[in-house]
C-alpha cells in the first residue's frame, strides 16, 4: 500500500526552508485543533474514574456511553434510537479508516466515492480497501456542493460525504441530502455523511443524514450510516469519544469486526465522555466563540460567515506561493488546499482555522490583510 504523505508532514517540507519574520510572534492556523481548555466538569469526570484503570473496556462500549450518545441525537436531531443502530467509537478517525475496510473487503473490484476537498483518511481508507477511488468535486462554481452523478454513483459501493465541510465550511440543506438518500437506495451503495463539525453552528445547526432518511421514508437508514465526534464540540480531542450510527444490519456485522480491532475505549475516558455528551452548555459556550472569530473574519476579511465550521476555505492566487509568503512576512502558518485535494481548483485556496481565542485570532486575521493588501 502506498499512502500520500499526510497534509501536515507536507507543509513542514513546504517550510524547511524559510525563516519567518522576527517582527511578529508565530502563530499556527493549520490543525483543526480546539485551543481552548476541556471543561472542568470533564476532567472531574474522568479524575474520578480513573480506578476503572485496572479493567478492560468492552469493544461494544459501556451502555451508559451509548445511552448519553442516544441522547445528545435525540435532543439536537429528533431522532430515536435503538441500541443496535450505535456503535460508541474511539474517535471517528479509526472508523472512517477501518469501516471502508470492513464493508469493501468481499466487494469484487470495489468502488469508493467520497467528497474532494477531503479529510486525508478517507483517502487513506479507500488505499487500505483496494478500492477504485470516485471524487464528488466541491467547486466555487456548485457552492461545495455534493452534485449526484448517477453515471458515478451506479458504480459505487461505499460513498463518504462530509457535511458541514471540512474544508470548504459549506453545508447542505435537508432536501439536499434527501436526494442523497434516496440515491444510495435506488443504486444500492452505503452512504456515511461525517458529521463531525455538526455542533459549530452560528445560528441554527445543519440537518443530520439520519433525518434527511426519516425524510425521505426510510426509517430503519437503510444503506444510511453516519459518525460524530465529541472533539470539536467539548473542545475534548483527547477523550477520543465518537459514535457511527445508522443502519443496524451493517453495524451489528461491524461490531463483530470491531472485537477483533482492538479500539476499545478505556473506561475512564467513556465516563467522562458520557458526562460531555449530556450537557449542552458547554458546547454553546464553544460556539460563542467560534462565532466571534468568524465575525471577525468578515469585518477584517470580508468573509461571509458561514453557517458550521470554524475553518476559512480563503481563494488565493497560488495556494503554494501564498503560504510560504504569508509564513515568511508574516510568521504564519495556513494549509494550502492542494494538501486537501485532487483535481480542479486545488490551488486556489488555503485553509485556516479560527480555534484560538479572540484577540490572537484578530492579530492572524490581521496579519493575513497587511499582507493580502
Amino acid at each position: 500500500m502506498q499512502f500520500e504523505t499526510y497534509p501536515f508532514e507536507k507543509l513542514n517540507s513546504l517550510l524547511k526552508d524559510i525563516t519567518p519574520s522576527r517582527k511578529y510572534s508565530p502563530i499556527s492556523l493549520t490543525i483543526g485543533e480546539p485551543q481552548f481548555e476541556t471543561p472542568s466538569f470533564i476532567k472531574k469526570a474522568l479524575c474520578e474514574n480513573s480506578s476503572f484503570l485496572n479493567k478492560y473496556p468492552k469493544s461494544a462500549g459501556e451502555e451508559l456511553l451509548k445511552e448519553a450518545q442516544k441522547e445528545f441525537v435525540s435532543r439536537r436531531f429528533g431522532i430515536e434510537l435503538e441500541n443496535e443502530q450505535i456503535i460508541p467509537t474511539f474517535g471517528t478517525r479509526e472508523v472512517l479508516f477501518n469501516f471502508p475496510q470492513f464493508f469493501l473487503h468481499d466487494k469484487k473490484d470495489p468502488v469508493m466515492a467520497f467528497t474532494n476537498p477531503f479529510y486525508q483518511i478517507y483517502e487513506g481508507a479507500a488505499i487500505a480497501s483496494g478500492a477504485k477511488i470516485e471524487y464528488i468535486n466541491l467547486t466555487k462554481e456548485n457552492n461545495f456542493k455534493a452534485v449526484i452523478d448517477e453515471k458515478v454513483l451506479k458504480t459505487c459501493d461505499l460513498v463518504v460525504i462530509n457535511f458541514p465541510n471540512n474544508p470548504t465550511a459549506s453545508s447542505m440543506e435537508i432536501e439536499e441530502l434527501e436526494k442523497w438518500v434516496k440515491a444510495a437506495l435506488k443504486y444500492d451503495f452505503v452512504l456515511l455523511n461525517d458529521e463531525c463539525y455538526s455542533e459549530l453552528y452560528t445560528k441554527v445547526g445543519d440537518p443530520s443524514l439520519l433525518e434527511a432518511s426519516k425524510k425521505a421514508g426510510n426509517e430503519k437508514f437503510k444503506n444510511i450510516l453516519v459518525v460524530n465526534s465529541i472533539s470539536k464540540r467539548s473542545s475534548a480531542p483527547g477523550l477520543r469519544s465518537g459514535f457511527i450510527a445508522g443502519d443496524s444490519t451493517i453495524l451489528k456485522e461491524y461490531q463483530r469486526y470491531r472485537t477483533y480491532v482492538g479500539c476499545a475505549i478505556p473506561l475512564p475516558l467513556q465516563y467522562a465522555a458520557a458526562t460531555a455528551w449530556k450537557d449542552e452548555k458547554h458546547s454553546a459556550f464553544f460556539r460563542k466563540l467560534y462565532e466571534k472569530n468568524l465575525k471577525l473574519s468578515h469585518e477584517i476579511l470580508g468573509i461571509e460567515i458561514p453557517k458550521s465550521t470554524f475553518y476559512i476555505w480563503l481563494e488565493v492566487d497560488d495556494d503554494l506561493s501564498f503560504t510560504k509568503s504569508l509564513y515568511k512576512e508574516k510568521n504564519l502558518k495556513v494549509l494550502p488546499g492542494s494538501f486537501l485535494s485532487r483535481g480542479e481548483q486545488k490551488e486556489r485556496f488555503v485553509r485556516i482555522a479560527l480555534v484560538e481565542d479572540e484577540a490572537k485570532t484578530k492579530d492572524a486575521l490581521t496579519r493575513i490583510k497587511s499582507y493580502v493588501e
